[in-house]
């Protein structure tokens, strides 16, 4: 983490802002890397006080910030080529932007039955949480592909959150997230662009959490889990790691790397709870 193994590096994080935040997290840790970086985020309030922590830590120019909805193809097209045009390229894409319900957020005794959560609900969350991670997605890897390297690194969630009761519409959109790193990963093997999922591992304490949740924050995991896994996984020494999920809370730079990707690193999308599909012939 001391050294700045991305210098050079330009990089773009989704959901940077947010003042306890993964996102701030993993910023602030590609910042001291040595990378640029670009922070899209919906809140200027948020934009404006993040961003100037991290010039405090790497300099002026070491941030760009952008209000971006990621769930706008037309915000999300023009503020990758703003990106590119303003820090002169790209090279990472971390897509953690993502929202839930409070009423899902809160713990105790609050339901939260599929059948009663409205349709403009479904779609809001969906269309951050699912549809964002697609169109950001889709947009770099042209230019990722024609210069032979990139890295993408999805937040997704844990596998339980994905279909645990009350968990609607969040758990099912992290679940579309993860399955599109799954697949992207394998379109994208060999050409020197990586897909990779890097979650936490458990609920963490940010703003995505309401304060007065029934939920004690001194039980949540620290976001800055994140921030060594992150850099690792956007650096030249994660060549090969492709189609993997990490979990942050297990990630020990003190252990050889075999072992610490033994301990904290399966496949995205459990491939390994083998093929469901029935074939015929």
């Amino acid at each position: 983490m001391r050294e700045r193994v991305l210098e050079g590096k330009i990089a773009i994080v989704t959901g940077a802002a947010s003042p306890r935040g993964l996102g701030r997290a993993m910023t602030e840790a590609l910042v001291k890397a040595g990378a640029r970086v670009s922070m899209m985020d919906i809140n200027q309030q948020w934009l404006d006080e993040t961003s100037n922590y991290m010039r405090e830590i790497g300099g002026d120019d070491c941030v760009m910030t952008q209000i971006v909805d990621v769930s706008s193809i037309g915000e999300v097209e023009r503020s990758i080529q703003r990106t590119i045009e303003e820090l002169g390229g790209l090279h990472i894409l971390v897509n953690n932007a993502g929202i839930a319900p409070r009423n899902m957020l809160m713990g105790g005794e609050t339901k939260n039955n599929f059948w009663e959560v409205p349709a403009e609900e479904w779609d809001r969350v969906v269309s951050v949480n699912s549809s964002g991670p697609f169109y950001m997605t889709r947009t770099v890897v042209p230019h990722m592909l024609a210069q032979g390297w990139g890295r993408i690194i999805g937040v997704t969630t844990s596998m339980n959150t994905m279909y645990r009761e009350g968990g609607a519409p969040y758990g099912p959109s992290k679940a579309a997230h993860e399955a599109l790193v799954a697949m992207a990963s394998r379109e994208l093997e060999g050409t020197g662009v990586t897909v990779n999922v890097l979650v936490p591992g458990g609920m963490a304490s940010t703003d995505l959490i309401p304060d007065d949740t029934g939920h004690q924050r001194e039980n949540m995991i620290n976001p800055e889990v994140m921030q060594a896994p992150v850099v690792w996984l956007a650096s030249d020494a994660s060549v090969g790691i492709n189609g993997q999920r990490l979990i942050g809370y297990y990630w020990d730079e003190d252990l050889p790397l075999e072992e610490r990707l033994e301990k904290a690193a399966a496949p995205a999308a459990w491939p390994q709870l083998g093929a469901q599909a029935i074939r015929l012939g």
